[in-house]
């Protein structure tokens, strides 16, 4: 399915009486989600140990 199909699928199944900001925002969410499944397949990912430790050194800072 062609990208522009998809987000008029997505659209379409938003109430009626959304706002922009609704559509903006759900059109946001799914980019960040497909983005995170890409990172996935292509091995871009911090293990949640290595991110702990990154949170201790942030927030020891």
């Amino acid at each position: 399915m062609m990208l522009k199909d998809e987000i008029k699928k997505l659209i379409d199944h938003l109430p009626n009486d959304c706002s922009i900001e609704d559509i903006q925002y759900t059109l946001y969410v799914r980019s960040k989600i497909e983005k995170g499944i890409e990172d996935l397949e292509n091995g871009n990912i911090v293990s949640q140990e290595e991110m702990k430790k990154r949170f201790d050194k942030w927030l020891s800072q």
